[in-house]
């Protein structure tokens, strides 16, 4: 009993359940299909869960500072056409790349401007923002995709070190770093701050605008690199690519225990949820689920992270007040 409460207080309770529905993902789809558990799957679930782990690092900074993101889809698609142009008119790949997330560090700053200067809404921000950049994807590229010639750079989305492609070392570093950062410095703690209380914040000397256009920023840069990746492993950059890929990484960041109502989540629980929505994409297709089904199945994931989100927010909303209650 002992060792279960000190795994419990170490890895968390909410952690605890959510690695238990992995492995029930898992054991459900192995049995369903016998080839999910090779080795290669697992290689290609992590490769296919590379870019919607770059956004979801990014959505947990936001998520945590009640801030939202609806344009990486978008953003991404376009990032990818953009490389993809830069590269054949001869641009060297670090050259590419660096223009690249430069772009994308723009529409951070630019969805941040609207959500900090003229008071929109993030939701609303980044949905227009979603849009202009969809259409920017097709101007550029006049609606078809561009294949990218330069075989270097499409090597970055095959190459493997140590048995894994490129693209999924890139999320695991940036998972590693970006954790690092939200759970041992100054500015993690920041974001936790504005999100529990904005003007809270404030009083106590931080600078909430500020710490929110360095999110929308971050997230604006990992998904200009998981873009690039993407067009690197598709061999070109392709404008209709990455449709509802912010929902993805949004269902990941909230079933790993960020909630929606800000100041709660860890970078390990949001790698736990991209596993968990990444075993449930693949599995849903390794069975032949019927693409329109797959929709249905994707929605009620989303609204199973939501429910969960807003019951865990009540009781930690009922623990506070009776907390409160003892004190007074």
């Amino acid at each position: 009993m002992n060792e279960k409460k000190k795994i419990t207080s170490v890895i968390g309770g909410d952690k605890i359940v959510l690695i238990v529905a992995i492995a029930a993902v898992f054991a459900l789809f192995t049995f369903l299909n016998k080839n999910f558990m090779t080795v290669q799957n697992m290689v290609n679930l992590l490769v296919a869960s590379s870019l919607v782990g770059m956004v979801a690092i990014g959505h947990t900074y936001l998520i945590i500072a009640k801030q939202n993101d609806l344009s990486p889809g978008s953003l991404a698609a376009f990032c990818g056409v953009f490389a993809a142009i830069l590269l054949n008119k001869g641009f060297p790949i670090p050259a590419a790349m660096v223009i690249t997330l430069v772009a994308g560090a723009v529409v951070g700053l630019f969805n941040s401007w609207m959500v900090n200067q003229i008071r929109i809404e993030a939701f609303i921000a980044t949905l227009v923002s979603q849009t202009i950049i969809r259409g920017f994807a097709y101007i550029i590229c006049e609606g078809k995709p561009v294949a990218i010639t330069n075989q270097a750079f499409n090597k970055l989305g095959t190459f493997r070190i140590a048995g894994l492609p490129v693209p999924v070392w890139v999320m695991i570093i940036c998972i590693l770093i970006f954790g690092f950062i939200l759970a041992r410095t100054r500015f993690g703690r920041s974001v936790y701050a504005i999100g529990g209380s904005a003007e809270a914040a404030r009083l106590a000397g931080l600078n909430p605008k500020r710490i929110v256009t360095v999110c929308f920023i971050m997230i604006g840069m990992l998904t200009a690199m998981g873009g690039m990746l993407f067009a690197a492993r598709m061999n070109a950059g392709q404008p209709s690519a990455n449709v509802n890929l912010e929902f993805d990484a949004i269902t990941a960041v909230i079933l790993g225990g960020t909630s929606f109502a800000g100041g709660v989540g860890s970078m390990f629980g949001t790698a736990l949820g991209i596993i968990l929505i990444q075993a449930f994409n693949t599995g849903l297709i390794m069975v032949n689920v019927d693409s329109f089904w797959q929709y249905v199945a994707r929605g009620a994931l989303l609204l199973f992270a939501l429910t969960s989100d807003y019951i865990r927010e009540t009781r930690r909303q009922k623990a506070l007040l009776e907390a409160s209650m003892k004190n007074a």
